[in-house]
């Protein structure tokens, strides 16, 4: 790949990228599942040949986030290990061994004029995908975009571009080694932010448009987009322990919803305890979390139980902290845990630890966020864990896709009809 770092004319630039892209994809969207395959794994093998240089351009990003002075959440999120590396390619073959989507036909069905009608699941075309700090995000979107037959137009964050330049040569070497257009998959290659606000406007080229990111990235794009956008918003979870629940259960799922990673949207931030239980979760829960350093702000009750506990104010119940952090609250029931989920929550993911049946089904069926769970941890949002490969984001939206967002979330269905000269009377 030419890395072109002297970039003058933005407006010209991404109109060049987004013609190259929309040239791209009536090549892709055509492509047969085994090239598809073939390039996905060629590329695992790039990553792999390469982790050592990988490695070395993603230093130069983390010298510049340390000078910067990003926090340790977001220099975890940026940092290219070697595990991470490998998980990267894991990624990728794991993708090309799923379904392929594109082509299938479903609902199939006989009208009484004797016609058949189905779907056909097709791709979206080009997708912009706006993202910060975690390179990974480069390979997965990559990944999937292309195994969905879509040309896609990645904008990294500054503080990761040359992780994201390095990983976009081994994708483009990869694809033009099976014959695919090499502007399959195109990494923005200027930190300029106008070239945000351009991709923004390139509706004669692009389709749709997914921003991963804080509130800020999500509201300009929402407001400056003139191209329909699939937002991946902030995930301030939830883990209500009802007192129904399980005590043994309550603690494991507390804990590990927000101690096994911090700066991830799907770690836990707000706790909630039914009152009748507080007394004996909660002692033993902050025992665990000040082992790990987690700092606890909590309601008024719940200072009462732990001692060391700082004083929650409003802003911590919005609040998603990519720390560790945690906001806690007692509540009287399961009604008013559902209530303050509804309130501050983000729609992201809230789960409920109970062994009661029927409180489980209220839960499920009144909490309105894009994954609500029983008993599990915050952390199994994850389109990996549920089975979709790697993922594009996590979706708060209710159209077009919700939740982890995998291949059929970048496709879209057009009606075919059977007939055998069949003209309508």
């Amino acid at each position: 790949m030419t890395i072109n770092k002297d970039i003058t004319d933005i407006k010209q630039y991404m109109q060049q990228v987004g013609s190259k892209a929309r040239a791209a994809s009536s090549v892709l969207s055509a492509a047969e599942t085994v090239i598809k395959n073939n390039a996905l794994n060629a590329i695992a093998d790039l990553v792999i040949e390469r982790k050592e240089w990988l490695q070395v351009e993603n230093k130069k990003d983390l010298e510049v986030g340390v000078k910067k002075g990003l926090s340790p959440a977001l220099l975890d999120r940026l940092a290219l290990t070697e595990d991470g590396i490998e998980n990267m390619a894991e990624g990728l073959r794991q993708v090309a061994t799923l379904p392929d989507p594109i082509g299938s036909i479903s609902n199939m069905d006989y009208r009484p004029s004797g016609i058949q009608i189905g779907q056909m699941r097709v791709p979206l075309g080009v997708i912009g995908i706006i993202y910060e700090s975690r390179p990974n995000v480069t390979v997965d979107a990559a990944a999937l975009c292309l195994k969905s037959g879509n040309a896609t137009i990645l904008r990294g964050g500054s503080e990761a571009i040359h992780s994201n330049r390095a990983i976009a040569a081994c994708i483009q070497e990869g694809l033009s080694k099976v014959g695919l257009p090499s502007d399959s998959v195109q990494v923005i290659e200027t930190t300029d932010r106008a070239a945000v606000g351009e991709l923004l406007r390139l509706d004669d080229f692009v389709d749709v448009i997914i921003p991963r990111g804080g509130k800020g990235l999500i509201e300009r794009v929402t407001k400056e987009s003139l191209i329909p956008v699939i937002k991946h918003l902030d995930g301030i979870c939830h883990v209500y322990i009802d007192d129904d629940a399980d005590l043994d259960k309550a603690v494991d799922v507390a804990y590990n919803s927000k101690t096994q990673r911090y700066g991830v949207c799907n770690t836990m931030e707000t706790l909630l305890v039914a009152e009748s239980i507080a007394v004996k979760v909660l002692p033993i829960l902050a025992d665990k979390y000040k082992i790990k350093g987690v700092e606890l702000r909590g309601c008024d009750k719940t200072q009462q139980i732990i001692a060391d506990c700082i004083p929650a104010t409003e802003e911590d119940w919005g609040e998603e902290y990519l720390a560790a952090i945690l906001s806690i609250k007692v509540v009287d029931k399961l009604d008013d845990a559902i209530e303050h989920i509804n309130t501050y929550s983000s729609q992201h993911t809230d789960s409920i630890i109970t062994q009661d049946y029927t409180k489980a089904r209220k839960f499920l069926r009144e909490v309105d966020s894009s994954s609500v769970m029983v008993n599990a941890s915050t952390r199994f949002a994850d389109g990996f864990e549920y089975g979709l490969g790697a993922e594009i984001g996590i979706s708060t939206d209710k159209l077009h896709a919700r939740g982890p967002v995998g291949l059929e979330g970048l496709t879209s269905m057009k009606y075919v009809v059977f007939g055998d000269g069949h003209i309508r009377q």
